[in-house]
């Protein structure tokens, strides 16, 4: 079973048991299932020289980089054309800002490999620079590219594991650099990872400290739940970020932390109202 296929699962459980859930997942699903129709149709390779591999560990810096990117425009725009058509008809209110994506995508106007560079260096002001020209919003233009980026890099992050990254001491993700999305506590000790908002790749990681700031200072870390769930949300209030993070002993271990992710925004509602922000 493919990773989008399992995501897939996880979501059909979840609505026959609550489908109140409907509305929140149905973008996704189709985003879920275009990826897994399309597996190795992005024009996204990565080519990381394995004699430098660890260097960049041991020097906090990720396995993958702009200058290891290599896209093949045609492919990748054929892989991005679809996308847009695809959430054109699931989100007809936002259909306009997405038809002029599209149409700057036509024209030639959005280049894709800086762009998508642009993604994995966390360089949003090159994504702003393309969404003002499209006159769309940049968390719009962002997520598309990132939809895109993920298809490619899940696959390759699933090939890597904990062991290839002995000795990672960052709270940033070890095979692309992006954030930390969620947290995850797992085994009798409940050891911490780390799991990656875009390539999904998990790492270990201290269980008290702040993976966006570094604080370890337990007087202003802390955490709440909302409910019975296994969720909960992280915070640290010298950075005032939170991390949502599962403890899987309480349950859910077989749901992707993606589709967890999902499945908790009411966690985000509360952690906004206290004053915290998800961390970037």
């Amino acid at each position: 079973m493919t990773i989008n296929q399992r995501k897939l699962t996880a979501i059909e459980e979840i609505l026959s048991g609550s489908p109140e859930y409907g509305e929140v997942l149905a973008l996704f699903k189709e985003i879920f299932s275009y990826a897994d129709r399309t597996t190795g149709e992005t024009g996204i390779s990565f080519k990381p020289d394995p004699s430098h591999h660890a260097a960049r560990v041991e020097g906090g810096f990720p396995l993958l980089s702009p200058e290891v990117m290599a896209v093949d425009k045609p492919c990748a725009e054929a892989f991005l054309a679809g996308l847009l058509a695809m959430l054109e008809k699931q989100s007809p209110e936002g259909g306009s800002e997405l038809g002029r994506i599209a149409a700057a995508l036509r024209e030639g106007s959005l280049d894709l490999p800086v762009l998508l560079g642009a993604c994995l260096q966390r360089d949003r002001e090159k994504i702003m620079a393309a969404a003002t020209e499209c006159q769309v919003q940049a968390a719009l233009l962002e997520f598309t590219l990132e939809a895109l980026l993920k298809a490619a890099l899940e696959p390759l992050a699933a090939t890597l594991s904990e062991a290839d990254f002995e000795g990672w001491q960052g709270g940033h993700c070890p095979v692309c650099g992006s954030r930390a999305g969620m947290g995850e506590l797992v085994g009798d000790e409940g050891r911490r990872y780390l799991s990656c908002c875009t390539c999904l790749f998990k790492w270990p990681f201290k269980r008290l400290q702040c993976p966006y700031c570094g604080n370890d200072d337990t007087q202003t870390l802390s955490y709440f739940t909302v409910d019975e769930g296994p969720t909960r949300v992280d915070t640290c209030r010298k950075c005032s970020r939170y991390l949502k993070t599962r403890d899987s002993r309480k349950g859910h271990a077989g749901i992707p932390l993606e589709v967890e992710d999902l499945t908790t925004i009411h966690l985000d509602l509360v952690a906004s109202r206290e004053g915290f922000e998800r961390g970037k």
